[in-house]
This record gives C-alpha cells, sequence and structure tokens, in this order.
C-alpha cells in the first residue's frame, strides 16, 4: 500500500512539473505585464520540436526587432491583440553596409506550422535599397489577416517546395513585393501597388506544379499608378495564376521574357476575368479543374485537417 500510494505522490509530481513547465499560452507586452517584453524573447522559450501548440499573445505595441523563428520551433500560433496596433518593425536595407537583399527580413520563419494572426509585419526602410518584411523557410505557414508592409521585395518566399496560405491579409509594396519559390496561396487578400512596376516576381521549380496563386484577391494603387504589371518571371519556369480577382487600377500582362517563361506566360493570359467552362477547351477546363482541387488540398493542409498533400 506504501508502494501504491509512493508510486502516486511521484506521478503527481511529475505531472505538476510538466503542467509548469509546459506553457500552453505566452503573452509579449512591451510595458512588462506579459511573460516577455520581445516577441523573440517567446519564440526562444518554446521547446524545441513541440507536439502541441503553443499561443504567443502579443498586446498592442510597436516591437521593433528583427525575429526569427529557428527550425526547431514548430506548431506555435502567434496572435497581435489588433492587426494594426501590433506592429513588429525593423528598417534594413540592401545597401546598408552591403547587407544585400536576403539580410533585411524583419521577421524570418525558418519553422514549420507557424501560424500568424493579427497584427503587422513591416519593413519601414527608406527607399534605397530591396528590403524584405517577411522572409520564409518553413512549410504549412499560415498568416490570417495580417498586414505585411513594405517597398521593394516585401515578401520573400525563400524555399522550394514549401507550401504556404495567406488570408485576408493586406500586402503592399513598390516592385516585385512578392519573389521566390514557394507554392502560396494568396486568398480574399489586397494587394496594394506604390508604384508603377511589378507585383510579383516567382522562381517556381520545374518540378513544382504550382507557384503564386491569387484568389478573389482585390488588386489597389496608390493615386498616380496607373500602370502595374501582374508580374514578371524571376527564373525560366516561374509560375504565376490569379483567378476572380478585382483590380481599381491598370494591370497588364507581362511581355517580357515570354519565350522562356512558358507557364508564366500561359497563366497571366488568363487573368482578370472570371472562367467560364463553356468558353474553354476541354483540355483548358480539366486542367482548370485540378488546379481548383489543387487548392482546395492547400487549404486543407494549411488548416491542419490534411497532415500532408
Amino acid at each position: 500500500m506504501r508502494k501504491v500510494l509512493g508510486l502516486l505522490l511521484l506521478l503527481s509530481v511529475v505531472s505538476a512539473a510538466w503542467a509548469q513547465e509546459r506553457q500552453d499560452t505566452i503573452v509579449v507586452s512591451r510595458d512588462g505585464t506579459g511573460n516577455f517584453r520581445t516577441l523573440q524573447e517567446a519564440i526562444e522559450s518554446a521547446r524545441a520540436f513541440m507536439d502541441y501548440t503553443v499561443t504567443i499573445y502579443v498586446k498592442n505595441g510597436v516591437y521593433k526587432e528583427k525575429v526569427i523563428v529557428p527550425s526547431w520551433v514548430e506548431n506555435i500560433d502567434i496572435i497581435g491583440e489588433d492587426r494594426d496596433k501590433t506592429i513588429i518593425t525593423y528598417d534594413d536595407h540592401a545597401n546598408i553596409n552591403k547587407m544585400g537583399t536576403f539580410r533585411t527580413y524583419t521577421v524570418k520563419v525558418e519553422g514549420s506550422d507557424i501560424t500568424f494572426k493579427n497584427l503587422t509585419i513591416e519593413n519601414n526602410a527608406a527607399q534605397l535599397g530591396q528590403a524584405v518584411a517577411l522572409h520564409t523557410e518553413g512549410d504549412r505557414l499560415k498568416f490570417i489577416n495580417c498586414r505585411i508592409l513594405g517597398n521593394q521585395d516585401t515578401i520573400y518566399t525563400g524555399a522550394k517546395f514549401t507550401r504556404l496560405y495567406f488570408k485576408d491579409c493586406y500586402i503592399d509594396g513598390t516592385t516585385d513585393f512578392i519573389f521566390g519559390p514557394s507554392t502560396a496561396l494568396f486568398e480574399d487578400c489586397i494587394i496594394h501597388s506604390k508604384r508603377n512596376s511589378y507585383v510579383t516576381a516567382a522562381s517556381t521549380p520545374k518540378e513544382a506544379k504550382y507557384g503564386y496563386v491569387f484568389k478573389h484577391c482585390k488588386l489597389t494603387a496608390e493615386p498616380g499608378v496607373d500602370k502595374v504589371y501582374l508580374g514578371r518571371p524571376w527564373r525560366p519556369y516561374a509560375y504565376t495564376l490569379f483567378i476572380y480577382n478585382k483590380s481599381s487600377c491598370s494591370v497588364n500582362d507581362n511581355k517580357r521574357d515570354r519565350s522562356t517563361a512558358t507557364r508564366y506566360r500561359h497563366q497571366l493570359r488568363l487573368t482578370c476575368k472570371p472562367f467560364v467552362l463553356s468558353d474553354m477547351s476541354t483540355k483548358r477546363a480539366l486542367a482548370l479543374g485540378r488546379l481548383l482541387l489543387s487548392i482546395c488540398f492547400m487549404r486543407a493542409a494549411a488548416s491542419g485537417s490534411l497532415a500532408t498533400i
């Protein structure tokens, strides 16, 4: 009997210690009322390769810091108190001490299964060179109701064959402000051009079926901006597709490098008007059906209801 009681006592102590060590919610606040004052400190407190989800709740405030979510941090939801008042910002650009584009990020996400929600990520550097706000490397990343702000090269989707999902986001920039090799679905987002230039610069690998897909998005522009190109290929097999989108500015198909960027050219010809299957060839209709089915799988994977695509 004593042995049983001792074992029960030991189990209760271990359970209490585990519960104390495991924090399901971490609060970040600039005024010191949370667990941490900076987002980076909160991320570094997370256990490596967690098999449960931790929420990092970020209170309103301006957090001037370069944030890295390392590759061993997974299953984290980073949720802001208010999208427009919870701001993660920095101001590096490519021409500071020969920094180059890929070190200018404000937020770099190397881990997988990370969600950002209800906050702003911005690079507010002067327009003196490329300046990345968001740099992604992980897989199955979600950005829900976020503002992602910058000028040239706002979002760099930096890893081949990774899958990203942007829902109800506001994204702005000047030139090539969504670029890289990843597969990304942008749904119900506002894409805002601040200059007559290019929105995307995809570098989709030849082996990837899809690159950037924009569905039910709205393309807007600053006053006086009247000639915006949907994109240009950064590499020969760039893939960009716009489906059922609205535009409040003059949008142009790209005329550059059409001989090499065949997938890119083919898809951009289909932009800025709804698809009507009766107006399409059987072959193209079947191809569209396969694409829409793939998008459904992407959404399921992003929402966690599907482990793999």
